[in-house]
């Protein structure tokens, strides 16, 4: 990884913005890249850019290649589609073996690591929950639940109730209604795939996004680290708190302060904790997450955020991440990070 800092403020940082807002939008600088590929994938929008083509890839052929296979993750992830590959699991029976596919079990593969690395922060299985409090394909239902129908939910909850078999790539599910989300997880994955695909393509230089998820290597078309903008953790207008210069890593980001809801003067964050089956309640606003793969720093940012401040920097400590929390006080934004993070806001 390779790392600048441009620009420091005082505040707090969350949403991770793909070069800077303003001239990006420029007819002038759009036509410095060769590829500037915009579109929508699991249920959200990714742009690709791409300074410089080698000569035997052509454009038009490229971007179908990437809409194939983000396609192709989709119909694997997507648990809004009836008939994804992660649907059809989760609609079978418990006690039968069932076979996925190669990229499904990498996600499957990383979701378990990260589960057991955070003692059961990270859960792929807490769905129903979070489908409970409305924050699933249904947003209508955002409901503060009865305590007892959590604690049933929390029964049918746990990667203790499934079984793993990664050598012969198959699920078996030891409760009938366990189901399985990589929605923490999977949008990043699909970025490694793009950037996977751009790197057989022999092209060096490139930036992908796909719902805020990045992924970065090279320069950009002036020769230089990728600028990547990271936000004020602010409900009320989108604000820049410092800007970083970026190569060769994956980014991902995690935050509670736009998507939440209200009752009875209560906030309800769309972070569960697995452990209690209830919205988070901590300072910690917002993560930020820098990881080779931006699968992994995807899964991260999701758990330092049910963890909070101090387990989540112990825990980020011990795995060596370079890791931004941003906590909110009644003196305002405050940041902790790890010596890992510290270290690439230096010129390397």
């Amino acid at each position: 990884m390779f790392f600048k800092e441009l620009k420091r403020g005082k505040g707090a940082a969350f949403l991770l913005v793909f070069l800077l807002a303003g001239c990006e939008q420029t007819e002038v600088v759009k036509s410095l890249y060769s590829v500037d590929y915009r579109d929508s994938t699991m249920g959200t929008h990714f742009t690709i850019k791409i300074p410089q083509l080698p000569d035997n890839v052509e454009s038009q052929a490229l971007k179908h290649s990437i809409k194939l296979r983000l396609d192709e993750l989709d119909s694997q992830f997507s648990t809004y589609k009836a008939d994804s590959e992660i649907s059809r699991i989760n609609a079978q029976g418990s006690g039968d073996w069932i076979s996925v596919t190669p990229s499904f079990g990498k996600v499957m593969t990383e979701a378990l690591r990260i589960n057991k690395l955070s003692q059961g922060a990270f859960d792929p299985t807490i769905g129903p929950l979070v489908n409970l409090w409305g924050f699933g394909p249904d947003p209508s239902m955002m409901e503060v639940p009865d305590r007892e129908t959590i604690k049933n939910l929390l029964l049918v909850t746990g990667t203790e109730n499934i079984l793993w078999d990664s050598e012969r790539l198959r699920v078996k599910k030891l409760k009938e209604n366990i189901f399985l989300d990589f929605s923490a997880l999977a949008k990043g994955y699909a970025v490694d795939e793009v950037a996977r695909l751009l790197e057989n393509q022999k092209i060096n230089d490139f930036m992908v996004e796909i719902g805020g998820e990045l992924r970065l290597k090279g320069v950009n078309s002036t020769g230089d680290f990728w600028r990547i903008a990271v936000e004020k953790p602010t409900i009320d207008q989108r604000m820049i708190q410092q800007v970083l210069a970026v190569s060769d890593s994956g980014i991902a980001s995690s935050g509670d302060y736009r998507n939440y809801f209200e009752k009875e003067g209560a906030r309800y964050s769309h972070t569960i904790d697995p452990g209690t089956g209830y919205s988070i309640k901590h300072a910690v606003v917002s993560v930020t997450v820098l990881h080779d793969s931006t699968m992994t720093a995807d899964a991260f940012a999701t758990t330092f955020m049910v963890l909070g401040e101090e387990k989540g920097l112990e825990l980020a400590k011990e795995q060596n991440l370079s890791v931004l929390f941003i906590l909110k006080t009644d003196e305002g934004f405050v940041e902790r990070s790890t010596s890992q993070y510290q270290l690439i806001e230096q010129v390397h």
